[in-house]
């Protein structure tokens, strides 16, 4: 019932946003981000119009991050032996949420490895922050706890070596530029 009611709260809010964002104005103004009650695990940072802390920044932990609601993405990758079904936010949802006003992402992983991720990526593919792999949540043991997911095997031009130098693993932070 709640992945209903969600689904049903997002598909109700969308024509606001569309319609807040046409007309200049902030999707969310009045509405500050909470403050995460657990270990954060993603912050986000640059270019965004809503945070929770005093310094600009948009901090997150797993709650927050499943609240925005969880999607699936089924696909091969690179550094699995098998097909594996991840599960997370689309890292447009969350951009949105944030109120995101870049054009190129600095995504900072735990090992200090970054990369540029354009946001017309997450425009146009399912990119996910995934949380979980096959039914289990990720740790820094295994690549996560948050670990950018595109859908490689939705189109052949995802299946790129440029494109794998985006998924970053462990991710812990984005930079909105």
């Amino acid at each position: 019932m709640s992945r209903i009611s969600s689904a049903l709260r997002r598909a109700l809010l969308a024509p606001a946003m569309v319609m807040a964002m046409a007309a200049g104005l902030p999707a969310h103004a009045a509405e500050p981000l909470p403050p995460p009650q657990g270990d954060v695990l993603l912050t986000v940072t640059g270019q965004i119009g809503r945070s929770n802390t005093g310094t600009g920044e948009a901090r997150f932990d797993r709650a927050m991050l499943e609240q925005l609601g969880m999607t699936e993405v089924v696909t091969s990758t690179p550094w699995h032996p098998k097909v594996m079904r991840f599960e997370g936010v689309l890292l447009r949802v969350l951009l949105s949420t944030v109120q995101a006003r870049g054009r190129n992402l600095l995504a900072s992983a735990h090992n200090d490895y970054t990369a540029r991720l354009p946001v017309q990526d997450a425009e146009r593919y399912d990119v996910i922050l995934a949380l979980r792999a096959d039914g289990h949540d990720l740790t820094l043991r295994d690549m996560g706890p948050v670990f950018i997911i595109y859908p490689y095997d939705s189109d052949r031009t995802l299946k790129a070596d440029g494109i794998y130098a985006r998924s970053v693993w462990q991710l812990r932070r984005l930079e909105v530029r």
